[in-house]
């Protein structure tokens, strides 16, 4: 079974038209390489995968390897040898320009910090992760839930086999990825770390607890959260600050950007192991949000709380509009005081409260209740428009 991507292409494919060079960043297996091998075929000439013993020699003298290419040029794995980018800058301005690049990279602090110093104002970057709900069909909801976007993980043949490769995809990810990307933390105290953040997975990010519980310092906790926020395997969403006289809350909140891999982390094996854990309505609510993201690619997201209580769980800005939206596990959601606060204090256009039903309906003129299978619409789906 093979998942089509039409809008992901869409926007590689413009990207790569208008830039000079295109990054295509995201964790390791979450389908880069399908999506570039739909532009240049592996066996091109054009085509390098650094993961390829081949591939790497041939680019041992790497000007004289890029210079002669025509059309677009693809490199995989980028990371795997920084030294290509001072090499790129100089074939990218040429005039008139023989060669485009197309550069693949699982997203580490050293690729973007090499992208954006040696190819600034040439260089367009698309990121990309696992499957959406959009990409992966409404009529698997719960299996994208439970397992995630990752390919590998959501297409197994079994949750046997598909909690196998996620317990794999974490292993080879601190034992062997991070090495190789220069991230010099031990990797059993990296992996402490992501287990415990599985728990703070919807909640306030403080760093003094789980430094405490690690026995390092908030300095140290601060980095391995910035770790794994820089692969995508982990999401601060920031406050956003009103200019209010409300004391509003200014720490970021943590969620898994994959709930699969949170659920290997929190031991969840089955969906009836997720049904009665106690982070399910965290869970549930860290995928709404996370969805909603992909769905509506928003300019600017974030979330609005104040020390009073009222709070919103995600503030989108798309094109100088600003909207709410609100997640709720349960079977009608109502109007709520906090809704009522953050339309007046934030001056939202509207409200859209996602919840797992099917049925749509309004609370007000301005908020209304939404189906999270609407998300598949995107934008339209969410608020109309």
């Amino acid at each position: 079974m093979q998942i089509q991507r039409p809008v992901l292409l869409r926007h590689l494919k413009t990207a790569v038209k208008r830039s000079r060079v295109t990054a295509l960043i995201g964790p390791r297996q979450c389908g880069k390489t399908t999506l570039a091998r739909q532009l240049v075929a592996p066996e091109s000439v054009n085509y390098f995968d650094l993961e390829d013993p081949s591939s790497q020699a041939r680019l041992d003298e790497p000007d004289t390897a890029l210079r002669g290419l025509k059309g677009l040029v693809v490199i995989d794995e980028i990371q795997r040898k920084p030294e290509l980018f001072p090499v790129i800058r100089v074939l990218a301005d040429r005039t008139p320009l023989p060669a485009k690049f197309l550069v693949l990279g699982s997203a580490s602090p050293a690729l973007l910090r090499q992208s954006s110093e040696s190819l600034a104002g040439r260089v367009e970057t698309v990121a990309i992760s696992g499957f959406s709900l959009a990409e992966a069909g409404v009529s698997t909801q719960a299996r994208h839930w439970l397992r995630g976007g990752f390919p590998a993980s959501f297409l197994a043949r079994t949750e046997a086999d598909s909690l196998a490769w996620r317990k794999n995809f974490i292993q080879t990810f601190i034992e062997r990825d991070l090495r190789q990307w220069g991230i010099g933390v031990p990797p059993a105290a990296l992996m402490r770390f992501w287990a415990m953040l599985a728990h703070y997975h919807g909640q306030t990010w403080n760093a003094a607890e789980p430094a405490r519980a690690l026995g390092i310092s908030e300095p140290t906790v601060r980095n391995y959260l910035d770790i794994l926020s820089g692969i995508f395997m982990v999401r601060q969403l920031q406050p956003w600050h009103a200019s209010l006289k409300k004391r509003q809350v200014k720490a970021p909140k943590i969620y898994f950007r994959d709930t699969g891999l949170l659920h290997q982390m929190l031991g969840i094996r089955s969906e009836k192991d997720l049904f009665t854990h106690p982070k399910y309505g965290a869970s549930w609510e860290g995928y709404a949000i996370e969805e909603t993201i992909k769905a509506t690619e928003p300019d600017e997201a974030y979330y609005w709380a104040t020390h009073n209580g009222a709070e919103l769980d995600l503030l989108l800005v798309k094109n100088g509009r600003m909207l709410g939206v609100e997640c709720k596990c349960m079977d009608a959601p109502r109007l709520t005081p906090s809704m009522t606060t953050a339309t007046k204090d934030l001056k939202l256009e509207q409200i859209a409260v996602i919840y797992p039903g099917k049925k749509r309906y309004s609370l007000r003129a301005d908020v209304h209740v939404v189906p999270l299978e609407a998300l598949a619409d995107g934008m339209r789906g969410l608020f109309g428009s």
